[in-house]
């Protein structure tokens, strides 16, 4: 039986310094740094690898990151001072939800949890 000790979601990024700002913005720390080969960004319960790309084009296809928050106007707010455009779905079966791209075109959300 193999032993996981850890574990992280790795995104593809353009630049190294404009992703990890943009990430700082919406809530994560940086957790450690390897110049620009690799950056490990975190939040409670969550682990988001930054690996830097030549790609012409970058997307997380259909793979989407959520990030549950206690109060959707919180984090409405936040996405508004950092100019950070969104969708919002307020009908969402459940919960309230911000949908948002980052600057790599990944698909990212914050949802408060009807439950």
């Amino acid at each position: 039986m193999i032993t996981i000790t850890g574990s992280n979601v790795t995104v593809m990024v353009k630049d190294m310094d404009r992703a990890i700002r943009f990430y700082e913005q919406i809530g994560l720390a940086l957790k450690q740094r390897w110049e620009n080969h690799y950056a490990m960004m975190s939040g409670e319960g969550i682990t988001i690898g930054l690996h830097p790309t030549e790609a012409a084009e970058t997307s997380s296809g259909s793979v989407s990151i959520g990030f549950m928050v206690t109060e959707i106007g919180t984090a409405k707010a936040l996405l508004d001072a950092n100019k950070i455009a969104y969708k919002e779905e307020k009908d969402g079966k459940s919960g309230l939800y911000l949908h948002f791209r980052d600057p790599d075109n990944t698909i990212i959300y914050y949802v408060e949890p009807k439950w």
